[in-house]
């Protein structure tokens, strides 16, 4: 997704970190969709690193690994990749493609479906056979 001008929190076009945290618990329920056919609760980050930043214009893709499966519990390794960088700098709509995204985010969350709900493997909601 591009990061647009309204999303701009401090001078030179710097965008909130939180911002691009607020798309990962996107991913963290698509996840959690994907695997149990819930949207459950994002329940939170066990860890969070900001290593670059992101800037107005800045098109960040945002990826989600599940790393553990609990019996209700989803942890979900993110990480978030500048895949085009905005380059006002250059132009009033200048930008660039990296050769390899830039990594702005990574971070660790969990999530929770009721095993009521779910229709994963271990959910008592899931579809009979």
């Amino acid at each position: 997704m591009r990061i647009g001008q309204e999303e701009a929190h401090f001078g030179g076009d710097l965008v909130d970190g939180a911002r691009v945290l607020g798309f990962s618990g996107d991913v963290v329920t698509e996840v959690a969709i994907t695997t149990d056919g819930d949207e459950g609760l994002f329940v939170g980050y066990d860890e969070v690193e900001f290593l670059a930043p992101v800037h107005t214009g800045d098109f960040p893709e945002i990826t989600g690994t599940v790393t553990r499966i609990g019996t209700t519990s989803r942890t979900v390794q993110l990480e978030a990749g500048k895949v085009i960088a905005a380059r006002y700098d250059q132009s009033p709509s200048g930008a660039d493609v990296p050769a390899e995204p830039v990594v702005v985010v990574r971070a660790t969350g969990t999530t929770v479906v009721p095993e009521a709900h779910s229709r994963g493997p271990r959910g008592a909601g899931r579809p009979s056979s």
